[in-house]
C-alpha cells in the first residue's frame, strides 16, 4: 500500500500526458479523475487550460483498463460542458476512439459515452458525430451497434430535426433493418417512429419503405398507426443556450404562460424533396430511344417514347440539367395531332416540374402558353391532365404570380370559353397557395382582370373571376378591392361580398382551432415528457416507458370543432378517469420491510423464516399463514406482507413443502383481499411461473394464478406471463404456462383478454417453439379461444406451416364455436369496470384510415383500366395485412370510390370490385351498413346484368354482406332493386331465389312481410322463371313472418299472390270467394266478355280456379296472364324436330329482293308455330304492331339465354325479320332495329357465321330498305350493315350493296355507294379483287340526282385516297364531262389530304404494304378474305430457316393488265405470302406471267430487275409448300399445290433467279421438298402421282441450276439427324428413326449427283465454303463417333468422305490452300486436315494425281511428270507446271473447253503473267486459238455461263508436238477403306452399262502389258500400299461416250505405270461390276 501511495505522489508531479499515459493503473485513474475536477472548476469557456486538454482524450477514451476508461469519459464530459464550439478541432479523433473501444463495455461505460457524444452535438460538432456513428452501425459485433443507434435515436429526440438533419440517418437506416441481430433491427425501428414524430409519416415512408421487407413494413405499419406529430426538442446546442439564458430561467419562474412562439411548439415542415438524392434521368433517356421514338409517324411509338420519359421523371427528386430540347419537344407534342400522345407530353411536363422545382422555371414559362391555349380541349383526360400539371407547375415553385401576368391576360381575352374559364381557376388555385407579400406585389395587375371578366358571357367564367377576386381577398383583405367594387352592379357586388364573407370566416375559424390545439398540445407534452432516458426500441409498443398516457395524448392531438356537448360530456369522462395504477414496484430491502411489518408478523416467525433449517422455515410459514388468517383488516398489509414472503423464503427456497406453504399463503391474500395490487403480481408472478413448471407444485401455482386472474384481471396476468416465458430458459415454464393460459380462458373467456398479443404470442412463439410440448399446448390454447371467437380467428393464422394448420383444424373441431358464453369466474367488480380491450367484438379490427392514401383513392378514377384494377387489388390486399378485420374509420371515401367502379365500362372490373365490397363488408362487420354509404342498392343494381357470371358475383357479395350485418338491414335496398323496371328477368329471378333460400334458413322473421308487396308484383311478371322464383319467395315470407302480421298486411296483396297467401292462410277461402263472385262478373261489357270466353276454355274451368280470384277494378288481361303461366313455364323455343338444312335447301340465293309472296308469309307462320312458344308466335304475328314489340321485348330478353336454339331457326327468324322491313310501322321498325344488332352481337359471340342461305334471305332486304324516307331508320339500318359486314365476309356482303346501285329508289343507291366509299375506307385489302366493279359507282356520275353524283364522288374520291392514280383503270369507259369530275374531285381530295397531313393518294394502300411486311400475318388476319378458311394442319410445325420479315422488294414498275386479283408484283408477292393457299393462287398467277414475260426478254433486263426479289419470292413460296400440302391433305383441292411446285419450277428454270437465291432460303426450301417426297400421305391426296413426280423434277432443277455451293453446303447439314418438329405429320422415336434414315438417303443421293459434275463444276463451287461445311460435320462428329459409324456402315459419313476424296483428287496439293476458313492452327488439330493428308497419299501412291493443283483431264501429264516434282515453295516452277498442264488439255478436243476455262482462271488470278512467254514454241494458229478463246471465256462469264453448259468448241489445231505411246488413260482413284467407296463407285460407274465391259477389260489388259515395263519413262516404282485400303475405281465414261468401245486416245496421253496390288484391286472392281452389285441413282 505504502508503495502506492509513493508512486500516486510521485506521479502528481508528472505532466498530464506522462499521467495519462502512466503505466500503473492506478496513475492513470487518479489522473482522470484530477482532470475531470479540474474541468468542473473551469468557467470560461476560453479558458486556456482547455486547449491544453483536449487532444489527450483521443488516448485516455481507449484505455484498456475499464475503470481507467470509465473515468477518462467522465473526464470527457466534464471538458464539454466546460468548452464552447472551438473544441470541436478534437471532435473526429475522440468520436471515433469512442465508437471503437467504448460501445462495447459496461452498461454504465456506454451511458458515458453515448452522453459525450450527445455533447459533442450540443458543441455543434454534428457532422463528425453522424460520420462516427456511420462507422459504428458497420461494426461486426451487434452489440456495438446497439448504442450507436441508441444515441442516434436520443440526438434526434433530444435535439429534433433541425440540427440532427434527417437525410443522412435515412441513409444509414436500410442497412440496419437487414441486420442479423433483433436488437439492432428494433433500434432501427425505434430511430425510423421518431423520426416520423419530427418530420411526418409520408416522407419516411416514401423513402424507406421501399427498401424494407415486407414483414418489418407491416410491423412499422402497425406501430406508425399510434405515432402523432408534435415533437418538440428537449435541448439546444451551446450556441443558442448562450443566446436565451434569460429567457429560460423567466419560463421557470412564471410557469405555463401564455408565450408568443406558437411556431416553435409546431412539428418542423420538412419537405421531402430536401430528403431525397437527386436522379440523372437524361442518360437513360438518350439510351431509351426516346429522341427516334419522337419522331416516328406512328402515334403509338410517339406515345411509347414519351412515356419512358414520363415513368422517368416520375422520380422524386431528378438532377438538374439540360432539358432546353426535351422542352422543345414537348412543347410540339402538346399540339400532337393524337390527343393520347398530347396527354402524356402534358403528364410529363408536370413530372418534370415536380422533379426540378426551380430548376425548370425558365422552361416553365416557356410551356406556359402553349399549356393555357391547349385548355380548349373538351376530352375529360385532356382537361385534368393539363390541370394537374399547371398547379404542379406553380406549386412546385416553377412559376410565380408576376411571371404568368401576360400569359393570364393573353389565356382570359381567348375566344374559347373553356380557356377563360380554366386559366382563372387555376389563377384562383395559384392565389391560394401564394403567400401574402407576393400577393400584394401582383393584385394591381389582377384585380382589373378578374373584374373585366365578371361581364363575361359565360357563367363559368363569370364564377371562376368570383374565385380568384375571394382568393386575393382571402390572402391580403378588402381594401385592395374596394375601388373596383364600386363599379359592380349590387347583385355581383353582393355575391362577391359573400364569397369573400364566406372564405374569410373560416379562415378566422380554423386558425383559432388551430392554436388551441397546437397550444393544448404543447401544454400535454411538457407535462408529461419523461426524465428517464429511452432507448431506441422502447418506442415500439409493449417497450414504452411507463409514464405515457394514451389518453391524455389522445385529447392533446384530437380534433375539435364538435359540438358543445360533446365537449362536457368529454369533460365529464375526464374527470372521472383515476389516474393509472402504478405497477412497477420499487426496490425494498429486508431491513425495510421488518420496520413496515412492525408487530403485524411475530419477530420470531420472520427470525425462523431466516433460518437454514427448511423444518423451521416450514414451521415459520404455517405460523405466519394462521396469523394472516387471524388479521381483520388485511387490505391495508397486503404490499408488505407479500413483499415479505419474497424476500423471507422467497421463491428459490429448495424444499417443496415451504413453496407450497408460501403460494398457498399468496393465493390467500389475493382471494380474500378487497383490492390485490398490480404490485404485488408482479412480485409474485415471476416465481409463480417458475413454479408451475415444477410437477410438485404445478397444482398450486396454477390456483395461485387463477386467484390473480380475479384479483386483477386476466388481462394484466396474460401480458407480465408473455415476457416472463418468452425469454426464459426452461421450456417447461412456456409449455405448462400455456396450459394454465388454457384453463383461463375457459374460465374467464376472452372478454377481458387483448386477443391480438395473445394470438401473436401464440404465432410468433408458442408455434414457432422447437419443443412438441409447447406446440402441443399452444395449439390447444388456440383451440380454446375459437371456442368463443370462432372461425375468424383463422385469418390471423394464415401464414403458420401447413402442418400445423392441419393440426389446428383438427383441435377446431374439438371446440366449436359457442357463440357468446357466461364465463365460469368473474374477475372483482372493481376490476372489471376499469378493464378495456375485449368486447362482445372480441378480435381486433385494425384501422386502415392510413392506408386509403389520395394516391389509392386516385387511382380508382385513373383512365386506364390496369391502374383501376391495381387500385382494386391494393384494397384487397389491405384487407389481407388486416386479417380481414378493419375498423369503418376512414372508409367513407374509400366506398366513394367502390361505388364509381360498380358503374365501370369493364365488366370484369366491376365483378372484382364486388368480390372487393363483400370482402371489406366481411371485414367491418356490422358497422358496415353504417359506413358504406347505402352502396349496398348500387350492388344490387349488378343483378341487372345479363351476363350469369356477374349475377354470381353480386350475389357472393351479399352472401358475404349478410355475414355482417342481419337481414332486415338489407330489407330495404332488397326492395327498391326488386321494385326497379331496369332490371332484367334473369336479375329478379335470381335475387328471389337468393331471398329465398336466406328465408328458408330462418324460423321467425316479421320484417319479412316488406316483401310481399315486391312479390306479389312479380307474380305478373312476363317472365315465368320470375313467377315461379316470387312463388318460391311468398312461400317462405309467409312462413316465418307469422299469421297475425299477414292479415294486417293481405289488404295491399292483388292478383295470383293474394290466392297463394290466402290458400296457406286460410285454405278453402279462395274456393268460396270464386263460386260468390259469379253473379258480380256478369255485368261485364261485351267486349270484356268475349275476352274472358276466349280465354277460359279448358285450363280455366278445370284446374286453374284456384287462382282465378276476382278482385275490384280487376281486368281481364289478369285472368289472362294467370291462364298463360303453363304456357309460359314452358321453354321459348322449342328446336328438337327443327331440320335448318332442308329448310335452307328450299331458299331461293338471289341478289336482288324480291317482297314476300303470301304463301311464302304462310310458312313463314307454320314455321313460328311449329317452333315458337305459343305466346310468343301470336304476338309476333299479331297485326298489332303493340303485341309485336311485346314479342319483340321476349325475344331480346331471351337472346343470351338461348342463344344456341335462336341459331337453329335464325333462317324463320331473318324472314320474319324481313317481313316486319317491309312494313311501314315505324315503331315496330324501329324495335325491329333495336333488337337485330343484339342478334347479331350474341351471334358473334357464340363465333357463328350467316350461311349463304340465310344471307340470301336477309341481305337483298336489308340493301334495298336502306333508302328508308326516315332519317333516323336510315341511319339505324347503316350501322346494322355496317355491324352485318364485319361479323360475315366482306366479299359476300359486297354483291347484295352493287345490287343496290341499280335499285330505282334514290336514297337506296346513295347509301349503298357511301357503304362502298366506307368499304374501301375500312377494308381496303379484302375487296382488291372486287375494284374492278368501281365502274358502277363511277357510272352514277353521270345521274341526274345531284346527291347521288356527290355520293358516287366522294366514293371515288375514298378509293383514289387508297389507290391513287392506279383507280383510272377501274372506271370504266366515261365521258369528258365525267372524268372532269371526278378529276376535280381528285384534286380537292389531295386538297384535303395535305391540309390533314395523311401523305399523298395511294401512299396508304403502300404503307398498308409495307405494314403487312413489317408486322407478318396478324394484319392479314385481321382481313376477312385473306383470312384461313380451311382448318389448319393437326400437328403444329416450327418454320426453320425463313425469316419472318418479309425482305425489301424493289416493285417491278409493269403491272399486268387484265388480272382481276393483285394489281402489281409486290402486292401479289404479299398475297402468296398472307393469303390462304386457294388465294395466293391469284398472286402466283401474276409471278408465272411475270417470270414467262422476263424469260422471253432478248436484253434479260427484266430478269435483272427480278433478280432483286428473287430470294424473297421464294421464301414466300418456301413457306407457301406446307401450308398448301397442309390444306390440301384436310380434303381440300390440290390445285394450290401444284401452282405453288410450278411457280418454283418457273423460278428455278432461269440460272440468274435461282443463283440468287440465299443459302438459308434454299436449305428451308429443299428441306420442304424432301420432306414431301418421303411423306406417306402424299399419294393419297387428289393427283398424288403427280405432285409426286412434280417434286422430283424441281428437286432435280434446283440442283441443276441452284449455286453449287450453297447447294453443297445446305445438303451436307442436311446430313445431320432433323428435328422431329419438322415433320409435316407426328410420330413416335421409332418412326422418327426410320423418317430420318430414309431422309439422310434422299439428301446423299442428291449429293452423288452433285459429285459427279464436279470434274465439270468445280470452278463453280467455293471450295473455301464447301470444306469448312466439311470441316464442321466431322468436327460435330469427332473422332469417337467418326469410328463407330465406319464400322457401322454409315452413308452420310461415306458420303462426305467421298466428296472430300473427289475434291482432293481434282485438285490435289492445292486443295490446301483452299482452308482459308478452317481454323488449322487449333488444337487438336481438325479431323478434316488428316482425310486430305490420307487421301493426298493414297492418290499418289496410286499415281492419280500430279504434283500440281487442279486435275480436271482424263489423262496423266508426259513423262516429263515422272520426274522428281519441284519444291514445293518455289512457287514459279509450280505454276510453269500448272500451265504446262493446262495447255496439254486446250490440246485434247475433248478437254480444250475446261482447258481454257481454266487458264482463264490462272489469267485472273496471276494478272501479271504473261501465259504467251509460255507458248514461244507453239504455233502462231494455236496461240490465236488460246487468244480468241479467252475472249469467248471472258465473254461466257460475264453472261453466267458455265463450261459444262456449252457445247465442246472447236479443235484447236494441233500445234503441241510431243511425242506418247498410243496406250488409253484411265482415271482411277483409291479411297480410305473399302467400305468407304460405294458412293464413289455409283458416281464414277453410274455411267457404265454391261455393254461396256469388254472394253474395259481390253483395256484393262493394255494396262497390265504397260505396267510389265513396256514404258521406259518409269524409272522406279511407287512403294507399295495396302491393298484394304485401296481398293480402285472404274473409268467416268462421259455419256457421249457411252456407246464405245473405248475412245480414241489423245496423242499426247501417257499413263504412268500401276503397281499390281492397284490393277488386282481394279480387277476385282470389275467383277462386282460385272456382277451388277452397284445401285444406280
Amino acid at each position: 500500500m505504502a508503495e502506492d501511495e509513493k508512486i500516486l505522489k510521485d506521479a502528481k508531479k508528472l505532466p498530464w500526458e506522462d499521467r495519462l499515459a502512466h503505466k500503473n493503473w492506478k496513475v492513470r485513474n487518479e489522473a482522470n479523475v484530477d482532470l475531470a475536477s479540474v474541468c468542473d472548476s473551469i468557467t470560461d469557456p476560453k479558458d486556456p487550460r482547455l486547449r491544453d486538454f483536449g487532444h489527450l482524450f483521443r488516448k485516455t477514451v481507449a484505455d484498456s483498463n475499464a475503470p481507467v476508461q470509465e473515468k477518462a469519459l467522465e473526464a470527457l464530459v466534464a471538458f464539454l460542458k466546460a468548452a464552447d464550439a472551438d473544441a470541436g478541432r478534437y471532435a473526429k479523433e475522440v468520436c471515433d476512439a469512442i465508437a471503437a473501444k467504448c460501445l462495447t463495455g459496461r452498461p454504465k461505460t456506454v451511458q458515458k459515452a453515448q452522453d459525450a457524444l450527445l455533447l459533442w452535438v450540443e458543441l455543434e460538432a454534428v457532422d463528425v458525430f453522424l460520420d462516427t456513428l456511420e462507422k459504428a452501425i458497420k461494426n461486426k459485433v451487434a452489440k456495438a451497434v446497439v448504442p450507436a443507434v441508441d444515441v442516434m435515436f436520443l440526438a434526434i429526440s433530444e435535439f429534433g430535426s433541425k440540427i440532427i438533419p434527417p437525410k443522412r440517418i435515412l441513409k444509414m437506416l436500410p442497412e440496419l433493418f437487414d441486420h442479423q441481430d433483433q436488437n439492432v433491427r428494433a433500434s432501427a425501428k425505434g430511430v425510423t417512429i421518431e423520426l416520423c414524430r419530427w418530420i411526418g409519416k409520408d416522407p419516411v415512408k416514401s423513402i424507406l419503405f421501399e427498401k424494407m421487407r415486407d414483414t418489418m413494413k407491416k410491423e412499422l405499419e402497425a406501430e406508425l398507426a399510434n405515432v402523432s406529430g408534435g415533437a418538440k426538442p428537449s435541448r439546444k446546442i451551446r450556441s443558442e443556450q448562450d443566446k436565451e439564458p434569460e429567457a429560460e430561467a423567466s419560463s421557470d419562474v412564471v410557469g405555463n404562460g401564455p408565450t408568443e412562439e406558437p411556431v416553435a411548439d409546431a412539428p418542423q415542415e420538412i419537405d421531402e424533396y430536401d430528403l431525397m438524392d437527386p436522379v440523372d434521368i437524361l442518360t437513360p433517356l438518350e439510351k431509351s430511344g426516346f429522341w427516334e421514338g419522337v419522331k416516328k409517324t406512328k402515334w403509338l411509338e410517339r406515345k411509347e417514347a414519351v412515356a419512358e420519359l414520363t415513368k422517368l421523371a416520375s422520380t422524386k427528386k431528378i438532377a438538374p440539367g439540360d432539358f432546353s430540347e426535351i422542352c422543345r419537344t414537348l412543347k410540339k407534342l402538346i399540339t400532337d395531332v393524337n390527343l393520347a400522345v398530347a396527354v402524356e407530353a402534358i403528364q410529363a411536363i408536370g413530372n418534370l416540374a415536380r422533379g426540378l422545382r426551380t430548376h425548370f422555371s425558365a422552361s416553365s414559362r416557356f410551356m406556359l402558353p402553349v399549356l393555357l391555349e391547349k385548355l380548349k380541349e373538351k376530352k375529360p383526360t385532356v382537361a385534368e391532365a393539363l390541370t394537374q400539371t399547371l398547379q404542379a407547375m406553380y406549386k412546385a415553385g416553377c412559376l410565380n404570380l408576376v411571371d404568368i401576368i401576360e400569359d393570364v391576360k393573353t389565356a382570359v381575352k381567348n375566344k374559347v370559353p373553356l380557356v377563360r374559364s380554366l386559366t382563372l381557376n387555376w389563377l384562383t388555385f395559384c392565389l391560394e397557395t401564394s403567400n401574402k407579400a407576393l400577393i400584394l406585389k401582383a393584385h394591381k395587375e389582377y384585380v382589373p382582370l378578374c373584374m373585366e371578366c365578371l361581364n363575361d358571357g359565360t357563367p363559368d367564367v363569370r364564377d371562376a373571376s368570383f374565385s380568384a377576386l375571394a382568393a386575393i381577398a382571402k390572402s391580403v383583405g378588402m381594401r385592395p378591392l374596394e375601388k373596383s367594387l364600386e363599379k359592380l352592379d349590387d347583385v355581383r357586388r353582393k355575391k362577391l361580398s359573400e364569397m369573400i364573407a364566406s372564405s374569410g370566416g373560416e379562415l378566422a375559424s380554423t386558425s383559432s382551432v388551430t392554436v388551441q390545439s397546437s397550444v393544448g398540445g404543447t401544454a400535454t407534452v411538457n407535462s408529461e415528457a419523461p426524465v428517464v432516458r429511452k432507448s431506441a426500441a422502447s418506442m415500439l409498443s409493449g417497450k414504452r416507458p411507463a409514464l405515457s398516457a394514451p389518453a391524455s395524448k389522445k385529447a392533446g392531438t384530437a380534433k375539435t370543432g364538435g359540438s358543445k356537448k360533446d365537449a362536457a360530456v368529454r369533460n365529464e369522462s375526464s374527470k372521472s378517469v383515476e389516474p393509472p395504477e402504478d405497477v412497477e414496484p420499487a426496490e425494498m430491502g429486508l431491513e425495510e420491510i421488518e420496520n413496515r411489518l412492525g408487530s403485524l408478523v411475530k419477530t420470531e416467525t420472520i427470525s425462523q423464516l431466516k433460518s437454514s433449517v427448511w423444518k423451521e422455515r416450514l414451521e415459520a410459514t404455517l405460523s405466519l399463514k394462521e396469523e394472516i388468517e387471524g388479521l381483520q383488516e388485511i387490505d391495508k398489509s397486503v404490499e408488505i406482507l407479500v413483499r415479505l414472503l419474497c424476500a423471507v423464503p422467497g421463491w428459490n427456497d429448495k424444499n417443496v413443502q415451504v413453496q407450497q406453504q408460501v403460494i398457498e399463503i399468496i393465493t390467500y391474500i389475493s382471494s380474500t383481499a378487497a383490492k390485490f395490487p398490480k404490485k404485488c403480481v408482479v412480485l409474485c408472478i415471476t416465481g409463480a411461473s417458475e413454479r408451475v413448471a415444477d410437477i410438485k407444485t404445478r397444482a398450486s401455482a396454477m390456483k395461485c394464478l387463477t386467484a390473480f386472474c380475479e384479483a386483477v384481471g386476466p388481462g394484466f396476468v396474460f401480458e407480465r406471463l408473455y415476457k416472463i416465458m418468452n425469454g426464459h430458459k426452461n421450456p417447461k415454464v412456456l409449455s405448462e404456462g400455456l396450459l394454465w393460459m388454457v384453463s383461463a380462458v375457459d374460465d374467464f373467456g376472452v372478454s377481458l383478454l387483448k386477443l391480438k398479443d395473445l394470438i401473436d404470442f401464440c404465432k410468433d412463439v408458442g408455434l414457432q417453439s422447437s419443443t412438441a410440448a409447447t406446440r402441443n399446448a399452444t395449439i390447444k390454447l388456440l383451440g380454446a379461444l375459437h371456442k368463443f371467437v370462432g372461425p375468424d380467428i383463422k385469418g390471423f393464422l394464415n401464414d403458420v406451416k401447413p402442418a400445423l394448420i392441419s393440426a389446428l383444424d383438427t383441435e377446431y373441431e374439438k371446440n366449436p364455436f359457442e357463440g357468446t358464453v357466461a364465463p365460469k369466474r368473474v374477475v372483482k367488480t372493481s376490476v372489471s369496470t376499469s378493464t378495456s380491450g375485449g368486447g362482445l367484438d372480441s378480435l381486433p379490427r385494425e384501422d386502415i384510415s392510413s392506408k386509403i392514401t389520395p394516391e389509392l383513392l386516385k387511382g380508382f378514377e385513373s383512365p386506364d383500366w390496369k391502374m383501376r384494377l391495381e387500385s382494386i387489388e391494393a384494397v384487397n390486399k389491405i384487407l389481407e395485412e388486416a386479417n380481414k378485420r378493419i375498423q369503418p374509420t376512414g372508409t367513407g371515401e374509400l366506398f366513394g370510390c367502390l361505388r364509381g367502379r360498380l358503374l365501370d365500362s369493364n365488366k370484369n372490373l366491376v365483378m372484382q370490385t364486388l368480390t372487393t365490397i363483400g370482402g371489406v363488408a366481411s371485414a367491418m362487420g356490422p358497422t358496415v351498413e353504417k359506413a358504406s354509404k347505402g352502396i349496398l342498392s348500387d350492388v344490387l343494381k349488378c343483378l341487372g346484368d345479363n351476363k350469369k357470371h356477374m349475377r354470381e358475383c353480386t350475389l357472393a357479395a351479399l352472401d358475404l354482406w349478410l355475414g355482417a350485418v342481419h337481414l332486415d338491414k338489407m330489407i330495404p335496398y332488397v326492395i327498391i332493386a326488386l321494385t326497379d323496371g331496369k332490371m332484367g328477368a334473369e336479375g329478379r329471378k335470381d335475387l328471389f331465389d337468393w331471398l329465398t333460400k336466406q328465408l328458408a334458413g330462418l324460423s321467425d322473421f316479421v320484417d319479412a312481410i316488406h316483401l310481399l308487396k315486391p312479390a306479389s308484383t312479380a307474380m305478373t311478371d312476363k317472365s315465368a322463371d320470375v313467377r315461379k322464383a316470387a312463388e318460391g319467395c311468398i312461400s317462405e315470407i309467409v312462413r316465418v313472418s307469422g299469421q297475425e302480421t299477414l292479415e294486417k298486411n293481405i289488404k295491399n296483396i292483388q292478383g295470383p299472390a293474394l290466392a297463394l297467401v290466402l290458400e296457406k292462410v286460410r285454405p278453402g277461402f279462395v274456393q268460396e270467394q270464386f263460386e260468390s263472385s259469379k253473379a258480380t262478373a256478369v255485368p261485364v261489357s261485351k267486349g270484356v266478355s268475349k275476352v274472358s270466353k276466349s280465354t277460359s276454355n279448358g285450363p280455366l274451368k278445370q284446374g286453374n280456379r284456384s287462382r282465378a280470384l276476382p278482385t275490384k277494378g280487376s281486368r281481364p288481361d289478369q285472368i289472362t296472364s294467370v291462364h298463360d303461366i303453363a304456357i309460359q313455364s314452358q321453354s321459348l323455343l322449342n328446336t328438337k324436330d327443327s331440320n335448318k338444312e332442308d329448310r335452307e335447301r328450299l331458299v331461293v340465293r338471289r341478289i336482288k329482293f324480291e317482297e314476300l309472296r303470301p304463301e311464302q308469309i304462310q310458312d313463314l307462320e307454320n314455321d313460328m308455330m311449329k317452333y315458337f312458344r305459343e305466346d310468343l308466335q301470336k304476338r309476333l304475328m299479331s297485326p298489332d304492331f303493340k303485341k309485336q314489340v311485346d314479342g319483340l321485348d321476349i325475344l331480346q330478353k331471351a337472346l343470351p339465354s338461348l342463344s344456341k336454339d335462336i341459331i337453329e331457326v335464325l333462317d324463320i327468324l331473318l324472314r320474319w325479320f324481313v317481313l316486319q322491313l317491309c312494313k311501314s310501322n315505324t315503331t315496330c321498325l324501329l324495335k325491329v332495329l333495336e333488337v337485330l344488332p343484339e342478334l347479331f352481337n350474341t351471334l358473334k359471340d357464340e363465333e357463328y357465321c350467316l350461311t349463304e342461305a340465310e344471307a340470301a334471305i336477309f341481305l337483298p332486304c336489308l340493301a334495298e330498305k336502306l333508302g328508308h324516307n326516315i332519317e333516323k331508320v336510315r341511319e339505324k339500318m347503316r350501322e346494322l350493315m355496317k355491324q352485318i359486314i364485319q361479323a360475315y365476309s366482306v366479299a359476300k356482303t359486297y354483291p347484295y350493296i352493287l345490287e343496290g346501285l341499280r335499285s330505282k329508289n334514290n336514297r337506296t343507291r346513295i347509301e349503298c355507294t357511301d357503304l362502298i366509299g366506307y368499304l374501301l375506307e375500312t377494308c381496303g385489302t379484302e375487296i382488291s379483287g372486287l375494284l374492278k366493279y368501281l365502274n358502277m359507282v363511277a357510272s352514277l356520275t353521270a345521274e341526274r340526282d345531284g346527291e347521288l353524283r356527290k355520293a358516287a364522288l366522294n366514293t371515288m374520291a375514298t378509293g383514289y385516297k387508297i389507290l391513287g392514280d392506279d383507280i383510272w383503270r377501274y372506271v370504266g369507259k366515261l365521258t369528258d364531262a365525267q372524268k372532269s369530275m371526278l378529276d376535280d374531285r381528285f384534286k380537292w381530295k389531295v386538297k384535303e389530304m395535305e391540309k390533314r397531313r395523311e401523305g399523298r393518294p395511294g401512299d396508304a394502300r403502300a404503307a398498308l404494304r409495307r405494314s403487312v411486311r413489317d408486322n407478318g400475318p396478324e394484319v392479314a388476319e385481321q382481313s376477312g378474305d385473306l383470312s384461313q378458311t380451311v382448318p389448319g394442319p393437326l400437328f403444329p410445325r416450327q418454320n426453320y430457316g425463313i425469316s419472318e420479315q418479309i425482305p425489301e422488294r424493289n416493285p417491278v414498275p409493269r403491272t399486268i393488265a387484265g388480272v382481276n386479283g393483285p394489281a402489281d408484283w409486290n402486292e401479289a408477292l404479299d398475297i402468296i405470302m398472307f393469303g390462304s393457299p386457294e388465294q395466293s393462287v391469284e398472286g402466283m398467277k401474276v409471278v408465272c406471267h411475270e417470270l414467262a414475260q422476263a424469260s422471253n426478254d432478248p436484253e434479260e433486263s427484266a430478269i435483272d430487275e427480278l433478280v432483286k426479289d428473287a430470294d424473297g419470292l421464294v421464301s414466300c413460296l418456301a413457306n407457301k409448300v406446307a401450308k398448301t400440302f397442309d390444306v390440301s391433305l384436310m380434303g381440300a383441292s390440290s390445285r394450290s399445290c401444284k401452282y405453288v411446285l410450278n411457280t418454283l419450277m418457273q423460278t428455278f428454270q432461269n440460272k440468274k433467279l435461282a443463283h440468287a437465291v440465299k443459302e438459308g432460303t434454299l436449305e428451308s426450301l429443299i428441306t420442304e421438298l424432301l420432306l414431301w417426297l418421303l411423306d406417306e400421305r402424299v399419294p393419297r391426296m387428289e393427283d398424288g402421282s403427280q405432285l409426286l413426280k412434280a417434286l422430283n423434277v424441281l428437286m432435280l432443277k434446283i440442283l441443276d441450276n441452284a449455286d453449287r455451293t450453297s447447294s453443297f453446303v445446305v445438303l451436307i447439314s442436311l446430313l445431320r439427324p432433323l428435328d422431329p418438329s419438322r415433320w409435316p405429320s407426328p410420330g413416335t422415336a421409332e418412326v422418327y428413326a426410320v423418317r430420318n434414315q430414309k431422309f439422310s438417303d434422299l439428301v446423299v443421293k442428291c449429293l452423288i449427283k452433285l459429285t459427279k459434275l464436279l470434274q465439270s463444276t468445280i470452278y463453280e463451287v467455293e471450295l473455301d465454303r464447301l470444306l469448312q461445311s466439311i470441316h464442321v460435320y466431322l468436327q460435330e462428329l469427332g473422332m469417337e463417333e467418326i469410328r463407330r459409324r465406319a464400322g457401322a456402315d454409315d452413308k452420310p459419313l461415306r458420303m462426305v468422305k467421298t466428296v472430300l476424296h473427289e475434291l482432293v483428287k481434282l485438285r490435289g496439293a492445292a486443295i490446301k490452300g483452299h482452308l482459308s476458313l478452317v481454323p488449322i492452327d487449333m488444337r487438336p488439330q481438325p479431323i478434316i486436315l488428316a482425310y486430305i493428308d490420307l487421301n493426298l497419299e493414297t492418290l499418289a501412291a496410286a499415281r492419280m494425281l500430279t504434283s500440281t493443283g487442279p486435275v480436271g483431264q482424263n489423262h496423266w501429264t508426259d513423262s516429263t511428270a515422272n520426274t522428281p516434282s519441284p519444291p514445293p515453295n518455289s512457287a514459279d516452277v509450280q505454276l510453269k507446271q500448272e500451265l504446262g498442264a493446262i495447255f496439254k488439255k486446250i490440246g485434247d478436243k475433248q478437254t480444250s473447253t475446261i482447258g481454257l476455262y481454266d487458264l482463264y482462271h490462272i489469267t485472273k488470278s496471276y494478272p501479271k503473267v504473261d501465259i504467251f512467254s509460255q507458248l514461244q514454241n507453239a504455233s502462231e494458229a494455236f496461240r490465236t486459238y488460246i487468244r480468241e478463246g479467252l475472249a469467248q471465256v471472258e465473254k461466257n462469264a460475264a453472261a453466267g455461263r458455265t463450261p459444262s453448259s456449252l457445247p465442246l468448241s472447236t479443235p484447236p489445231p494441233s500445234s503441241l508436238s510431243l511425242p506418247s505411246p498410243d496406250i488409253p488413260s484411265l482415271d482411277v482413284k483409291p479411297l480410305m477403306n473399302p467400305k468407304s467407296d460405294s458412293y464413289t463407285d455409283e458416281i464414277r460407274g453410274s455411267n457404265i452399262n454391261p455393254g461396256t465391259l469388254d472394253a474395259i477389260r481390253e483395256r484393262m489388259r493394255t494396262m497390265q502389258l504397260a505396267t510389265s515395263g513396256s514404258l521406259e519413262s518409269v524409272s522406279k516404282p511407287l512403294m507399295p500400299t495396302n491393298d484394304n485400303n485401296i481398293p480402285m475405281d472404274e473409268q467416268n465414261i462421259p455419256p457421249s461416250q457411252m456407246g464405245e468401245e473405248t475412245p480414241h486416245p489423245h496423242p499426247q496421253q501417257v499413263v504412268l505405270p500401276m503397281d499390281e496390288k492397284a490393277l488386282s484391286g481394279l480387277q476385282a472392281r470389275m467383277e462386282r461390276l460385272k456382277g451388277g452389285s452397284l445401285e444406280h441413282m
